[in-house]
């Protein structure tokens, strides 16, 4: 007899499924959230990786994660804790058990809880035997043996392949639990594995498995539901930072003329960026991977001079090491995007966690005077507008541009509705491809009226000139060791991009009443807890206004007087407080900061607390 399960509607839902990282907790926190997507629901994920290549099994530091909030509103976070946690062994309870909301709801592989498991995760007893989950509605569920029962028979595979599939046991009954469609996850497995059925095969069966036991068992007594929420009309898809780069530098050629040249090296978590641009060769798209950070650099600066949209992705270790060719970029005065998706530094660091420590570097980290203009994406989708903007700004003022994204960004995702390409900004690369009327004399560093030196094509009869790293002759562009000549091209370059600043849209400040004493200022990826800090404030009845940089260099013309209209500024950072610094210094304000190091982005709560300690 089938019991009818009740369903409980709900708004919201924070879910985080942990195991250890051969489980494919990742395929299985991106399965539920492209069901999520199509269902409808505002999401926002957060992927956690750890940052061994493969740690022993059954370790604490071996633990992979993904979380994701869902939904039937607007939302701006993966959500502070999880309200629902997926363990699938006792290192995954040991490493995220303290995140779970009090009264949450707990679900275990008990399979793997055996002793010598419990052991590796640094637990003295079975902790499902004794008081410390009291304060969590337990789900102890055999899903290894399930998944065992369920996958048995399956020709030419072995009990260890069978075992594997228990990922997507744990899919489909939380699946059922939230009234995700099944439809997305079928088709992706049929899809994935059409030259590979007897795998197919396993992880149907096992999905099935795990939906069938949720709908039937005593165990859970009701499901949930979250509606989906009310979006404007659109064509809508999910998509993550690093996509949304790759396809905004697509977008970028494409809407100024240009032939898109790629260089990069593989690091994390830059390289899914070359890993898309690679399948893109219909759009004209050229990528090269290069030996090293520094050849990939200099091929880049190299496709810049050859009139191409040239791009180079990395993180913080890559800029350290492209950081001479760089300036070798700023010199030639070339238009090059150069994004760094940031991790946990210095050195190897933290390479699959969050933190956002390389604004200091971005504005400083070259020798010499060499400026270089900052755009900070928001979101994951913002990835996409903000990658525009930057080659609007390198080919307008021929200049390198720095994009700072990071972990978060990079790997989290989004609902994102695709834009009309003829509604994207067109780019005038106004390139010399010909030569000068006869008599006209071509001066490579004659410049315009936005300071910007001509873009002249190599080979083109009559605009043969110089390049090198050698300072430039203003003008001629031939090398000029001249004392007063070298302080106007140190000057005149820095003043092209502090000129950039009358050409980006002056700073919105969210500030609902007006009656707000204090400000938060943030940058990049901090937007999302931010906002949603601030939204918690104003609901406890207090004022509080906000403001986000997106371009930190040059800094929006009206932000001074921003600032200095609010009593207290908090500026919260994930360092030791680098933006603070900068404002400090340009605008003599009293900002006060807010860090956080912990290889994790803020949470909303964090920020409310900071708020309230001065409004």
């Amino acid at each position: 007899m089938t019991t009818t399960k009740t369903v409980e509607e709900l708004h919201r839902v924070v879910i985080r499924f942990a195991g250890d990282s051969g489980d494919g907790m990742q395929i299985t926190g991106d399965r539920f959230t492209s069901a999520t997507a199509l269902f409808g629901n505002d999401l926002a994920t957060l992927p956690d990786f750890p940052a061994e290549i493969r740690a022993p099994a059954g370790s604490v530091a071996g633990v992979s994660a993904f979380q994701i909030h869902f939904s039937d509103a607007d939302i701006l976070t993966p959500g502070d804790r999880p309200d629902v946690l997926v363990a699938m062994n006792p290192a995954a309870l040991k490493k995220n058990l303290m995140d779970l909301a009090p009264g949450g709801s707990l679900i275990v592989n008990e399979d793997s809880f055996t002793d010598n498991n419990i052991r590796k995760a640094g637990y003295e007893s079975n902790p499902l035997e004794d008081e410390r989950l009291e304060s969590f509605n337990v789900f102890k569920v055999k899903m290894t043996t399930m998944t065992l029962e369920a996958t048995k028979g399956v020709e030419g595979t072995s009990k260890k392949d069978q075992e594997r599939s228990k990922n997507f046991f744990a899919l489909g009954l939380i699946s059922w639990m939230y009234s995700r469609p099944d439809g997305p996850t079928l088709a992706f497995l049929e899809k994935k594995f059409a030259n590979k059925p007897a795998i197919l095969e396993m992880n149907v069966r096992a999905f099935k498995t795990g939906w069938n036991f949720g709908e039937t068992a005593e165990l859970f007594a009701h499901k949930y539901e979250v509606r989906p929420a009310t979006y404007e009309p659109g064509l809508y898809r999910n998509i993550t930072g690093n996509l949304a780069t790759a396809w905004g530098l697509i977008a970028a050629a494409e809407r100024s003329g240009l032939s898109l040249f790629y260089a990069g090296y593989p690091i994390t978590p830059a390289s899914d960026i070359l890993h898309e641009l690679s399948k893109h060769k219909n759009f004209g798209v050229r990528t090269l991977q290069a030996e090293d950070e520094i050849a990939a650099a200099g091929a880049a600066v190299g496709a810049a001079f050859g009139g191409q949209l040239a791009a180079t992705a990395t993180s913080g270790p890559g800029v350290d090491l492209k950081g001479e060719t760089l300036g070798l970029a700023i010199m030639l005065e070339l238009p090059l995007l150069v994004i760094d998706v940031m991790r946990g530094g210095p050195s190897t660091g933290l390479p699959t966690k969050q933190e956002s420590s390389d604004l200091m570097l971005a504005m400083y980290g070259r020798h010499g005077e060499a400026p270089m203009p900052i755009i900070a994406p928001l979101t994951p989708s913002d990835c996409f507008t903000s990658v525009i903007e930057a080659a609007r700004i390198a080919i307008t003022y021929r200049t390198p541009v720095m994009i700072l994204t990071d972990n978060l960004l990079a790997n989290s995702s989004e609902p994102w509705k695709v834009p009309d390409v003829s509604s994207l900004q067109t780019i005038d690369p106004n390139q010399l491809t010909k030569a000068l009327p006869e008599g006209e004399e071509f001066l490579p560093y004659l410049r315009n009226d936005k300071l910007a030196r001509p873009w002249a094509i190599p080979g083109t009869p009559g605009l043969e000139h110089r390049v090198g790293g050698l300072e430039k002759q203003d003008g001629t562009g031939m090398v000029n060791y001249d004392a007063a000549n070298h302080d106007y091209m140190c000057r005149i370059r820095a003043a092209k991009v502090a000129r950039i600043a009358d050409d980006i849209p002056e700073v919105e400040v969210d500030d609902p009443n007006g009656d707000a004493k204090v400000v938060v200022v943030g940058w990049g990826s901090t937007f999302g807890a931010i906002r949603a800090g601030c939204r918690r404030v104003r609901n406890a009845g207090k004022s509080v206004a906000h403001v986000q940089l997106r371009h930190v260099n040059p800094l929006p013309r009206n932000l001074g007087d921003v600032l200095r209209s609010y009593e207290r500024v908090l500026v919260p950072e994930l360092n030791l407080g680098q933006l603070v610094r900068i404002l400090r210094a340009e605008y003599l304000v009293d900002a006060k900061g807010y860090s956080k190091m912990q290889g994790l982005p803020f949470r909303a709560a964090e920020i409310e607390t900071e708020i309230l300690k001065r409004v």
